[in-house]
């Protein structure tokens, strides 16, 4: 072991192999009726295709020419399904549905030739397996966001006939059959509501042989101020949904013969059961025992909780559990469920988790790759609650400290180490306690990490969102900044405050952004990174994509004509003349979410001035890098920029 300056550090974890272990395993599909697993996983070597994968088998089922993924709501998700060994899927290439009999390499189309259409998060109808519910995006008219219109649908994959089943809402998601296929139940929400501030779950008579709905009312939701979400059936007369009724997302049920919905625990639990509907399929809970009981997961103190609980009483017990971050649970048969599990030392897993007796196994074998790095080479996550500001708000962060096993620290007296602030993005997401090799990478180069859940992070309750509401550009903002002086000061002083730097993606790459233009304090970050990052507010609301079009709304208090000094004030190009700390921007070429244009205004503003900016358009890339090329250029630029800008190291 030797000593050496922080952040000079030599580590085995390279952008290449960083890369290569960025195969990420993105949903967990089973075959209800076969109680077969499989997954689907997206690979930057192949573009960032997404691929279905018999998980035991470690097989692809779909072709090389097929990419497995969505873009409804543009950040999509629930991209497939599997009965009787037979899977659908949307194919983001051309939009049509698909189906591939497991073990044939022949992937028919299901749904008419279209590029205007989108589909995801279908549901098999129990007792007619021709007949496929789903999401349908029409793009016929997306001149503005609101003119893309969401509906549910019927696809018969038969006959290759889509026939629409529900309209009027802005937005849907989560369609199931009941398990006599009777009924259909479903989330729905409109703008400008995201579906975890206002949401509502309707129920319907469904039947199967004129493919209509009939009695369709809602069971749950106010239409205004609760978000229910989550929706599935526990029974054929009993449903089990999530509901944020008490200030935390917490189980539910409604009863389908006496039209009553109860809180399913007996008294609320002060914890999140569930994430924020980013991305669609990502369930919280399975219900297993013939809809006896179900397993719940839950957030508590940034990591993950198992709960089983009793679907008739309610009693519920809690589980050891050895991740802290669980998404996608699904069950395989009576008495066990699967989902993606994250260790603090090790990459994500697809577990079978057994209940009885407990038991957590690994899929083997799996067709993800990782690069085998000694388990202590990686730096374990320190939870750390700040007080921050006069009123003593609380900052939920997440430390991670330089750690590499050839070091036993710095060669310099009384150095600390460099320090990157992540701003996670969303902004109402989360950055927790699981292994991310990213993190890794600069910790095992003697950096310090530090995520800052903000105020507006998921898993902390609804009122802990709410703090962004109307502050969005000032509450995230104040809390990074503050978390990074706190923890450079005594009694924590772990960082080096004159060798922070900030960095995030998409509202993450704006809190950056604006953290370096137009904080209480712009010397506190000595350099910044936005990736795909909104630069100009006033632009967001012409650009952006219809499933965020209402979301800046209520984050920063109405729209451009109604408060047009908030979207100019709050923007980070208004303050560009401000910025002194070097910036370097990353951006995707085809990215719907956030444009390129939002990178140019600023690079461009920076440059004219003389300022310090690099400026990186990615061909081919979207919202979020997917190519392996990609990846590994941007690491290395990242690093390098710090390394001159920052270490005062130049090649």
């Amino acid at each position: 072991m030797s000593s050496a300056p922080y952040g000079t550090w030599t580590s085995p974890i390279s952008a290449a192999n960083l890369a290569k272990a960025s195969v990420r395993l993105g949903d967990v599909v089973v075959d209800s009726v076969a109680g077969k697993v499989y997954h689907i996983e997206s690979r930057p070597s192949e573009g960032g295709r997404c691929v279905l994968v018999d998980s035991d088998a470690s097989k692809d089922v779909v072709g090389k020419d097929l990419n497995v993924r969505t873009g409804v709501h543009e950040y999509g998700g629930a991209a497939a399904v599997v009965s009787a060994g037979v899977a659908y899927f949307s194919n983001i290439i051309d939009g049509r549905v698909y189906k591939v009999k497991n073990g044939d390499s022949n992937a028919i189309a299901v749904t008419p030739e279209s590029t205007i259409y989108r589909y995801a998060d279908f549901d098999i109808h129990p007792t007619n397996s021709d007949i496929i519910v789903s999401i349908l995006e029409d793009h016929t008219d997306s001149t503005t966001p609101a003119s893309v219109l969401n509906k549910l649908c019927i696809i018969n994959t038969k006959t290759q006939a889509v026939s629409i089943l529900v309209t009027g809402a802005d937005f849907y998601a989560s369609p199931r059959f009941s398990p006599d296929g009777s009924r259909v139940v479903w989330q729905q929400w409109s703008l400008p509501y995201m579906p975890w501030q206002s949401a509502e779950i309707h129920l319907a008579d469904f039947s199967v042989d004129t493919c209509q709905v009939t009695n369709s009312k809602r069971i749950a939701g106010d239409g205004a101020n609760n978000s229910v979400t989550y929706p599935a059936w526990a029974t054929a007369s009993t449903l089990l949904f999530t509901s944020d009724v008490s200030g935390y997302q917490n189980p539910w049920k409604y009863d389908v013969k006496t039209h009553k919905a109860t809180a399913l625990l007996s008294s609320p639990i002060p914890e999140d059961f569930g994430q924020p509907g980013w991305m669609l399929g990502q369930s919280p809970f399975a219900v297993i025992d013939n809809g006896a009981q179900a397993l719940f997961s839950a957030f508590r103190g940034g990591r993950a909780i198992l709960y089983l609980i009793d679907c008739l009483t309610g009693s519920h017990s809690e589980l050891a559990n050895p991740y802290v971050g669980i998404q996608a649970i699904h069950a395989v048969d009576k008495q066990s469920v699967t989902f993606i599990g994250e260790r603090v030392d090790s990459p994500p897993e697809l577990v079978i988790c057994s209940i009885n007796p407990l038991k957590f196994s690994v899929v083997s074998p799996t067709s993800v790759s990782a690069p085998s790095f000694p388990k202590a080479l990686y730096s374990v996550a320190q939870p750390i609650t700040l007080k921050a500001g006069p009123d003593l708000h609380p900052v939920h962060v997440v430390y991670f400290p330089p750690t590499n096993p050839d070091y036993v620290g710095t060669s310099i007296s009384d150095e600390r180490p460099p320090c990157v602030v992540y701003a996670h993005g969303g902004p109402t997401s989360f950055a927790g306690h699981a292994l991310d090799m990213t993190t890794q990478y600069y910790t095992s180069r003697g950096w310090a990490w530090l995520n800052v859940n903000f105020g507006g992070s998921s898993g902390y309750g609804r009122g802990y969102i709410e703090r962004l509401a109307t502050n969005w550009g000032i509450v995230d903002i104040e809390d990074c900044i503050q978390a990074a002086k706190i923890l450079s000061q005594p009694p924590y002083s772990l960082i080096d405050p004159k060798r922070t730097i900030i960095r995030g993606g998409s509202s993450g790459g704006f809190t950056a952004l604006g953290a370096i233009s137009m904080g209480s304090d712009l010397t506190t970050f000595a350099a910044a990174t936005s990736s795909y990052g909104i630069s100009d507010l006033r632009k967001l609301l012409e650009d952006t994509h219809k499933f965020e079009s209402g979301y800046p709304l209520g984050l920063l208090g109405g729209d451009n004509k109604q408060v047009p000094e908030v979207y100019k004030g709050r923007s980070p190009v208004t303050h560009a003349d401000k910025i002194v700390a070097p910036l370097l921007i990353l951006q995707g070429e085809i990215d719907r979410v956030v444009p390129k244009e939002q990178a140019e205004i600023i690079s461009k503003s920076i440059e004219q001035r003389g300022g310090v900016v690099e400026y990186k358009l990615y061909p081919g890339e979207g919202h979020g890098f997917r190519k392996e090329e990609t990846i590994i250029d941007a690491l290395e630029r990242e690093l390098a920029f710090y390394d001159k800008h920052v270490l005062g190291i130049h090649e």
